[in-house]
């Protein structure tokens, strides 16, 4: 039977602050007052998910439109979904707390070609049928959600997919999404049938509905009905900065930071690159908005720490002056500014000028190949000069550790070019050196280069035999060289990418048996070979062995050894290559590059024949510039359904107006008495000091900060709270750098707390006294409990894992209190963190232990439970920081010594921690 979220949502699973919902930032519309209701659902753990720029943008928008309502869901980690199934409890949104199927429409990031299996789980666990085909026949379909999918694996092939989705969202979705639901509006006005209403979204440019379509023999896709058309449009949207700042999650997310986008698109013309092709044309940000967004981000969130984002933001010409614009208005603030990876040909002083700030993080830099001529082939656009020069500027302006990528397996390449990675890394050894200071480290990822549909390399494949040769030749290579740390991609990996990535819909069943064989994406990570195991177990059943084979063969390969005619010539083979693309010659079949592809229906704005003759050109290894600052390449973007190029030029560079330098006096000492109570005993400790740090910052507080290389606010909590315990008694210091009236500080720090952290009570106190953790003694707690069976019918206890409350008739709360207090001694063996062993009283801690209370066990009355089956007391006990501490477990303990029962533990509240003042 179902149960409430609520009751799933406790201590006992993995960081359940995830799912509360109530993060700043959350919009909680009235549900009754929207005519459409969408749930944003994100097919990885809260901690990818809630950090997604996308994401937040999107949500942004739809709960911005009059009469939408937007919630979110994520994939639950492996200890809630196990809750949900034992439990039959559907997933649900995190907001409203509803099932996923209350709602009207559901919306699911595909960015990653293995991902889909996570999309399944989701869907499964919420009890909706996993394909649209299931969903028609479903004698619910009239209730059943739309399924949609966008993002950039999405846009690129979708035909793996099909059959999971209603429509797929092409492309940027800040425009298209908000046409959706005025139809959705309108279908749900005039009550129109599911199909009918895919036939009205098919209508809009960028929406896909793979149901109207069908796949021919040799694997293209065209219309089965003459109302939509045959070719589906990409969508491209303006980057609007004014949304990315939203969600402020209670957890650590992967990208704990505000981000920015500056750039949209890269015109750069990286011939293994898919976003740089699926993201044209390139759009710049206006200046002023990145600044202003930035600002009122940073302020109205409180992060430490924001991004500009963009495939290639050194292309954003402005960046020098609006990072400097951004850091001058910030100075005060111990901000700190991050960048992902960037074209080393542009890390200039410039960059490194507003690069980091009290904490300088690394620097990614991707070469991308070993040689000169594999870096032409792929367009790279990079010549030595230039890569040693961004790495020197770097080490010159004190950066000692640097990750570069490089790529193997890429059209064209040798052995030469391979081992031209190592003597690359070599080189750049040797060439930046600095007597008298630490060396260069290196962080080398490898990556196994796989073809992506909409680009020139997506006729070329590799065989996994080459790429675990070519890895073979590079660990040999590097062993022993100092100072460098080298990854590798799994070739089984990088194989099934390339099979699922450039697939038809005869993959869709691949993709399901995988998930029934428990081959979700972090399976991957966890058990490669487990879930290696399992898409090769579906590939076979599905009867697509052939053409997995055809990927490890790598018999797509576009390029093979030209054959030496002149056995007397002294010519490399190896480094001697051309192309082949006669495949299919001689048998009445297309050549190569003429074959149907299963995403030909999908018009991305790139011209399918401008790629081939790009094809070529690498073979001569000849470079096409970047066309957002030179002519224009004709790639067949640039016109009226995909725009142009808006480039921002360079501005002038503001004056740098100095480092933060940490603010570390002493004025004033503020202690707060504050609670934690509701589901906000959900967020773990070191959650609520980065709450705290976060919430200072929001209320423009004047705190201290501590000095040294990584200066933080001088914010000190009493004791550590555990999860799920509430409390309202839990004490704070802080310590600021002027006088303030008490009770303005504390309207202040209040009116940026969530509620469900109130403040009780703020005492200014002497700078020279002991802190609160220093003069903490004892704390009292109410605590909850229920008697079971006997110790000697349930055997050993296992508190977290016990089975439901069975109440014995003879309990007998007041003699059992009376009884530990009269006596002296209570045994248990004590563990260190260090793992060593003592004997320890607790008798000793106790201080006091009363019954407050004892009431009948509604849940268990029918199975003979007395008045006194459940108990609350209360107790004080030792609470010191030095370990001598008393625990809610220790008095269960007691109890269960002189009662001879098992006794469960139910609720926990801490009503006060208590100093020693004397």
């Amino acid at each position: 039977m179902a149960v409430k979220v609520e009751e799933l949502l406790t201590a006992e699973i993995n960081q359940p602050a995830r799912y509360l919902g109530n993060e700043l930032g959350a919009t909680h519309k009235p549900w009754d007052a929207a005519s459409v209701r969408w749930v944003l659902t994100y097919p990885e753990v809260y901690e990818v998910g809630a950090s997604n720029l996308g994401h937040i943008i999107l949500y942004n928008i739809l709960n911005a439109g009059p009469r939408q309502l937007c919630d979110r869901a994520y994939l639950p980690a492996a200890d809630l979904a196990a809750k949900l199934r034992s439990t039959k409890t559907p997933l649900f949104a995190v907001e409203s707390r509803r099932s996923l199927t209350e709602f009207d429409i559901l919306g699911f990031s595909l960015s990653y070609e293995l991902g889909a299996t996570n999309i399944l789980e989701m869907l499964d666990l919420a009890g909706i049928p996993l394909t649209w085909q299931e969903r028609a026949t479903n004698p619910q379909n009239g209730q059943m959600p739309l399924i949609f999918a966008g993002g950039q694996t999405a846009t690129s092939n979708p035909e793996p997919y099909a059959d999971f989705f209603d429509f797929i969202a092409l492309g940027d979705g800040e425009e298209l999404l908000p046409e959706i639901g005025l139809i959705l509006a309108e279908g749900k006005t005039n009550n129109l049938s599911r199909e009918a209403l895919l036939l009205d979204l098919a209508q809009i440019p960028g929406v896909y509905v793979p149901q109207f379509y069908d796949m021919a023999a040799d694997g293209s896709v065209h219309p089965n009905r003459p109302q939509v058309p045959e070719r589906i449009l990409r969508r491209v949207a303006t980057p609007i900065p004014a949304y990315s700042i939203g969600l402020v999650p209670y957890v650590q997310t992967v990208h704990d930071r505000l981000t920015v986008e500056i750039r949209r698109g890269c015109t750069r013309g990286c011939r293994f690159c898919q976003p740089g092709m699926l993201t044209r044309p390139a759009r710049d940000v206006e200046p002023q908005q990145v600044v202003e967004a930035i600002e009122q981000g940073m302020q109205a969130t409180g992060h430490s720490e924001f991004s500009l984002l963009s495939l290639s933001c050194s292309d954003y010409l402005a960046l020098p002056a609006v990072g400097m614009e951004i850091k001058n208005r910030l100075k005060d603030k111990n901000i700190s500014l991050s960048l992902p990876s960037q074209r080393v040909d542009r890390f200039d002083d410039n960059i490194a000028d507003i690069l980091g700030g009290t904490r300088q993080g690394g620097l990614t830099f991707a070469p991308e190949a070993g040689t000169q001529r594999m870096r032409d082939i792929v367009n790279k656009g990079l010549t030595n000069e230039e890569l040693l020069r961004g790495v020197k500027t770097a080490v010159d302006r004190g950066w000692d550790k640097i990750k570069l990528y490089f790529m193997i397996g890429l059209p064209g390449e040798t052995d030469f070019d391979v081992l031209g990675i190592a003597e690359t890394v070599r080189w750049l050894h040797r060439e930046c050196r600095i007597n008298g200071r630490r060396g260069l480290n290196f962080n080398l990822t490898i990556s196994n280069f796989t073809p992506k549909p909409h680009t020139p390399f997506q006729w070329h494949s590799v065989s996994t035999a080459e790429f675990s040769r070519k890895q073979k030749l590079l660990k040999e290579e590097f062993r022993g060289m100092r100072g460098v740390k080298v990854n590798y991609t799994d070739v089984r990996i990088s194989a099934m990418e390339d099979f699922v990535g450039r697939g038809d819909r005869r993959l869709g069943a691949v993709v399901r048996r995988a998930w029934e064989l428990g081959a979700g994406m972090d399976a991957w990570w966890e058990s490669l070979d487990q879930a290696y195991k399992a898409w090769t177990q579906a590939i076979d059943e599905s009867g697509l062995t052939w053409k997995y084979r055809q990927v490890e063969s790598g018999e797509w390969n576009l390029f093979e050894k030209e054959e030496e005619h002149d056995t007397d010539a002294d010519t490399d083979a190896d480094t001697d290559t051309r192309m082949n693309l006669t495949a299919g010659a001689g048998t009445g079949a297309p050549l190569l590059l003429d074959q149907p592809l299963p995403w030909d229906h999908l018009d991305t704005g790139i011209d399918k024949n401008w790629l081939k003759i790009d094809l070529q050109k690498a073979l001569e290894a000849a470079t096409v510039p970047d066309c957002s600052f030179e002519g224009c390449s004709r790639c067949g973007v640039c016109g009226t359904d995909f725009g142009h190029n808006v480039v921002v030029d360079a501005l002038p560079i503001p004056e740098f107006a100095g480092e933060f330098v940490p603010n570390t006096e002493r004025k004033q000492r503020l202690r707060v008495w504050f609670g934690k109570v509701g589901d906000m005993a959900l967020v773990g400790h070191l959650d609520l000091i980065r709450l705290f740090d976060r919430v200072v910052r929001r209320a423009d507080l004047p705190i201290s900060f501590t000095g040294g290389f990584h200066p933080n606010p001088r914010i000190s909590l009493a004791n550590a709270l555990p999860l799920g315990v509430t409390s309202t008694g839990e004490i704070a210091d802080f310590e600021i750098t002027e006088s303030i009236d008490i009770e303005s500080f504390r309207e202040k720090l209040a009116a940026k707390l969530p509620e469900n952290i109130p403040i009780y009570k703020v005492e200014s106190i002497d700078l020279k006294a002991p802190s609160a953790n220093q003069l903490l003694e004892a704390a009292e707690y109410v605590i909850t409990v229920a008697l079971g069976g006997s110790l000697t019918e349930n055997g050993e206890l296992d508190h977290e894992n016990s089975a439901p409350v069975s109440v014995a008739p003879d309990a007998n709360w007041e003699a059992w209190v009376k009884t530990i207090a009269e006596t002296e001694a209570f045994w248990r063996v004590h563990t260190t963190k260090s793992g060593k062993t003592k004997d320890v009283n607790l008798r000793d801690r106790l201080h006091k232990l009363e019954l407050v209370e004892h009431k009948p066990d509604s849940s268990t009355s029918a199975r003979g439970a007395t008045s006194e089956g459940r108990a609350v007391l209360r107790f004080t006990g030792s609470c010191r920081s030095d370990g001598n501490l008393l625990k809610p477990e220790h008095i269960v303990f007691m109890l269960e010594q002189v009662s001879q029962q098992e006794i469960q533990l139910l609720q926990v509240e801490r009503s006060q921690l208590i100093l020693g003042y004397g």
